[in-house]
């Protein structure tokens, strides 16, 4: 294995001065935020020529390399996000040479980790920033217990500061009106299966509030009818227990009527035909349980707020507008955040809307003079 690592020099960062670290620095940012026309600048701007450098970890067997140790031991539903993380750190440390897989990771030392801090600072948002730099810890942590780094140069690139600052949720709340148009346009879907299921994933955001991810996680066997408790599995595999109160209960039973009682998902696809899908064929001609992706979630709520003619809305949004109605109606910070499932108050403390209403009505007691042309 020393030999993979030994010979592995520099990354993306070597050579050049203060000034053609500046000029990289703003080329990287500008790529992360999707600007094409770094694409042609970094040829003339990356620190190193030999591609053979950069991807020396490409040597190592899948079960060695820091980046499978590291996804390994995270959620599942964890995995995809955080490797699309490391994957922007791979591209901006490489200039797109090199993917996470190939990186030679156990190179970056301090001076190349805040270097991508702060590459991150212009170009993201603080908490996906943020986030970025954790998977990128998470990854140098497995270089050191791998043995392929020192725990001094170990301790030395990850002790980067996170990066300051907040910004406001995305996303916006869901007006009543445009609830009923979603559900109507459910119902009235001529396709009875898809508008009953279409109508339980629209509960099951709202009145239950849960992430895409966590809505695809559930089997039937995390419903009960009788107490209306629903089982999900979030975020560090933890479980909560949260209630389809409220009318969503109508709105699953009435999926579950149609689904029937066999195990496996409770949300299951709907093809074409209108035809509820439990089994799928894979390549191999082996048939695995149906399930719904998160992508097939977001697809869903797209393609009803087009039918309802209601404003573009996401997934998310469902959930925003869950927490937001619900400190309204009693008030308790802590409920909304063991029903949301969120590890720190300050999350759920953001989508508190009454704040946001008590400034306005402030503001609208301070009034300034105006005078139109005719006087």
């Amino acid at each position: 294995m020393e030999e993979n690592v030994g010979d592995v020099r520099g990354l993306a960062f070597r050579g050049g001065g203060d000034a053609e670290i500046e000029s990289r620095e703003s080329d990287i940012a500008s790529e992360a935020r999707g600007d094409g026309s770094t694409a042609r600048r970094s040829r003339s701007t990356e620190m190193g020529d030999d591609k053979d450098e950069l991807v020396s970890a490409g040597k190592l067997p899948v079960d060695e390399n820091p980046v499978s140790a590291y996804l390994a031991g995270l959620a599942e539903s964890s995995r995809r996000p955080m490797r699309t993380n490391l994957e922007t750190v791979a591209r901006l440390v490489s200039g797109s040479r090199a993917s996470a897989m190939e990186l030679a990771w156990w190179r970056l030392r301090y001076q190349h980790t805040m270097l991508i801090r702060s590459t991150l600072a212009e170009a993201y948002a603080p908490a996906t920033a943020n986030l970025i730099l954790s998977a990128m810890r998470g990854v140098l942590k497995a270089c050191f217990r791998l043995g392929y780094m020192s725990a001094d140069d170990h301790q030395r690139a990850a002790d980067v500061p996170p990066v300051r600052g907040s910004r406001l949720p995305p996303g916006r709340s869901i007006e009543r009106g445009e609830l009923y148009d979603l559900f109507r346009a459910c119902y009235e879907d001529h396709k009875k299966a898809r508008g009953a299921r279409d109508a339980a994933i629209f509960a099951l955001l709202y009145v239950c509030g849960l992430r895409r991810s966590e809505v695809v996680d559930l089997d039937l066997s995390d419903y009960d009818p009788d107490g209306l408790g629903v089982r999900v599995r979030g975020k560090g595999n933890k479980e909560r227990m949260v209630y389809a109160e409220g009318g969503a209960d109508r709105a699953v039973n009435a999926w579950v009527s149609l689904r029937g009682e066999e195990e496996g998902a409770l949300l299951l696809p709907v093809n074409k035909g209108g035809r509820i899908i439990h089994e799928r064929t894979d390549a191999d001609g082996e048939t695995h349980p149906a399930r719904m992706s998160d992508q097939a979630i977001y697809d869903v709520v797209k393609r009803r707020q087009k039918e309802a003619g209601v404003k573009k809305l996401s997934p998310h949004d469902f959930r925003k507008t869950f927490v937001g109605d619900l400190l309204d109606a009693i008030g308790d910070l802590s409920a909304a955040q063991q029903l949301a499932g969120h590890a720190d108050p300050g999350t759920t403390a953001r989508y508190d809307r009454r704040g946001e209403r008590a400034k306005r009505k402030a503001a609208s007691h301070l009034h300034v003079p105006f005078f139109d042309e005719n006087g």
